[in-house]
């Protein structure tokens, strides 16, 4: 099997990677807040599970 990604994969990561870039530092910074945001999200059930105290 093959490991390596899709190349249409890597160009769209990189158009991503370009739109970022070329986005002033308010909008990056509103993009990363974003992102954070979305990956507590995501991570916080999992999370609450491991330390509850009634499982």
């Amino acid at each position: 099997m093959d490991s390596r990604a899709d190349p249409s994969d890597e160009v769209q990561g990189l158009r991503l990677v370009r739109t970022f870039l070329l986005l002033p530092p308010e909008k990056r910074a509103q993009v990363i807040a974003f992102v954070e945001d979305l990956v507590r999200a995501h991570t916080q059930p999992e999370d609450a599970r491991e330390v509850s105290p009634d499982r």
